[in-house]
C-alpha cells in the first residue's frame, strides 16, 4: 500500500506568502479591490451582481461596498450554496429579499439557472464576482456562461471582477466527452484548466460556447487583476463554499472530487471534506477511519452516513508535490480500487448520495476501464496527451497574466 507523504500544512501557507509580492514587489490585488477602474463606470446605471460570500472588496461583502460607494445595486443573482454560502452542495435555493440590504435575491440553483428577461429589465449592467477553483465539475463557470447568456440575449453589459485560481498552475485531465455533458461538466476543457474566471469568460465568448450552437457574443468587461501570473501560490481569502473550508481541500479538490463518483465517502459528513477518503468495506486495508454524520449546510445525507469508514487521511499530505508534479493525483483512486474488496461496486454510482457517475466527472468513458483494467499512471497520462496538447494552444488566445 503506497505511503502518503505527510509534512505540515505549514508549507503551504509559507509559500502563501509570496502572494504579497509579484516579481517585482508589488502586491497582487484583485479585479473587485481596483474599484477605481470600475466604478465611474457603475455610477448612474442599475447594477446587478451574481455573489457569494467569497465576494469581497477589501475584505468586506462587495455588494455592502459599493452600496456605501453609491453604486445602485437593484438585485443579486445566487448561485450554488446562495448569497451568503450556506445552502448544502446540491440543494435548491429560494428567492428571498436580504436581511441586511433590502434587495432582492433571486436563486439561479432553484427553479432557474439564468435570469428571465423580467429579472434583466431593471438592470443596466450585470456583475459576475465569483471565486472559483478552476476545475471543470466547479459548478461556477456553468453559472458564469448562464449569466452571459442572458445578458447576450438581453443585450445587456456584463462585468467580470477577476480573481486568482488556486490552480492557475495547473492543466490536467481528459478533455470532456461532449456526449458526457451535464451539470458538472459543460464546456470541452480538462479536468483543471488552469485559467482565471476572467480568462475562462474570454474563451466561452470567443469560442461560441455561450449557446455551443451559435456564435452569440455577450458585451463583455474584465477588471484584471493586478501583479498576479498563475504559479502565484493563492490561498483564498473566504471559503469558496462549504464543503471546500481549508486550504489544503482547495489544493486536494481537483484530485479527490474524482472520488464522488465511488463508493468512497470524500469527507461529507465531516469537518474535513475533501481531505479524507474512506468507505466501511476497507476495515482491515486501512488504520484511519471516519464517521460521517448529517451536518446541516454542508451535508445532510452523506453517503454511508453513521458508518465507520476507513481510508486515507491527506489532511497533512503535502500539496505541494501536486505543484511540483503539476498534476492531479491518480495513486489514490489506483490504489483504493485495489484494496476495495467488492469490485464491481466501487464505481456504481446507484450506491452513492454524492455527485454523479465518474464518467461524468473524469469526463471519459474510458478512464474507469483504465482503473479496473490496471493500467498503468503513464499510459493514462499518454491518452490525455493529445487534448491537453490542443486545449493549452487554445486556451492562449484568452490568457491575461503570464
Amino acid at each position: 500500500m503506497a505511503m502518503i507523504k505527510s509534512v505540515s500544512c505549514l508549507t503551504l501557507l509559507l509559500l502563501a506568502l509570496t502572494l504579497e509580492c509579484s516579481s517585482f514587489g508589488k502586491t497582487l490585488i484583485t479585479g473587485a479591490d481596483q474599484t477605481q477602474k470600475y466604478v465611474p463606470h457603475l455610477k448612474g446605471k442599475r447594477i446587478g451582481m451574481m455573489v457569494n460570500q467569497s465576494s469581497i472588496i477589501d475584505g468586506k461583502p462587495s455588494v455592502d461596498t459599493l452600496l456605501a460607494m453609491g453604486v445602485k445595486v437593484v438585485k443579486i443573482f445566487g448561485p450554488e450554496h446562495g448569497f451568503r454560502g450556506n445552502a448544502s452542495n446540491g440543494a435548491k435555493v429560494g428567492d428571498e429579499i436580504d436581511e441586511k440590504t433590502g434587495i432582492p435575491v433571486i436563486s439561479l440553483y432553484g427553479k432557474k439557472n439564468r435570469p428571465s428577461k423580467e429579472d434583466l429589465a431593471d438592470i443596466d449592467i450585470l456583475i459576475y464576482d465569483l471565486q472559483d477553483v478552476g476545475v471543470r465539475f466547479y459548478t461556477h463557470i456553468n453559472a458564469l456562461r448562464n449569466m452571459m447568456l442572458s445578458a447576450a440575449e438581453n443585450n445587456k453589459e456584463m462585468m467580470v471582477l477577476d480573481r486568482p485560481n488556486p490552480h492557475g498552475y495547473l492543466v490536467d485531465g481528459p478533455i470532456l466527452d461532449m456526449n458526457l455533458k451535464s451539470g458538472i461538466g459543460q464546456f470541452p476543457i480538462p479536468i483543471a484548466h488552469g485559467m482565471t474566471i476572467g480568462e475562462f469568460a474570454q474563451m466561452i465568448n470567443g469560442e461560441g460556447w455561450i449557446t455551443m450552437t451559435n456564435k452569440l457574443k455577450c458585451k463583455l468587461r474584465v477588471i484584471k487583476l493586478a501583479n498576479y501570473n498563475r504559479d502565484m501560490p493563492y490561498v483564498l481569502p473566504k471559503n469558496p463554499s462549504p464543503n471546500l473550508n481549508t486550504p489544503q481541500s482547495v489544493m486536494l479538490y481537483p484530485s479527490v472530487c474524482l472520488f464522488e463518483g465511488t463508493i468512497l465517502n470524500l469527507g461529507r459528513g465531516t469537518y474535513m471534506p475533501f481531505t479524507v477518503l474512506g468507505a466501511p468495506k476497507l476495515k482491515g486495508k486501512y488504520d484511519f477511519s471516519f464517521t460521517p454524520v448529517g451536518i446541516p449546510g454542508m451535508s445532510e445525507t452523506p453517503l454511508h452516513q453513521n458508518e465507520v469508514c476507513y481510508g486515507l487521511d491527506l489532511r497533512n499530505y503535502d500539496v505541494e508535490q501536486l505543484r511540483k508534479k503539476r498534476q492531479i493525483n491518480l495513486s489514490w483512486m489506483m490504489e483504493t480500487y485495489k484494496a476495495y474488496p467488492e469490485k464491481e461496486k466501487f464505481f456504481d454510482s446507484s450506491y452513492s448520495k454524492q455527485m454523479g457517475s465518474i464518467d461524468k466527472l473524469a469526463g471519459t468513458k474510458e478512464f474507469k476501464q483504465q482503473i479496473i483494467a490496471g493500467v498503468s499512471e503513464e499510459e493514462i497520462r499518454k491518452t490525455w496527451e493529445p487534448g491537453l496538447k490542443a486545449f493549452k494552444a487554445l486556451r492562449k488566445k484568452y490568457l491575461l497574466y503570464p
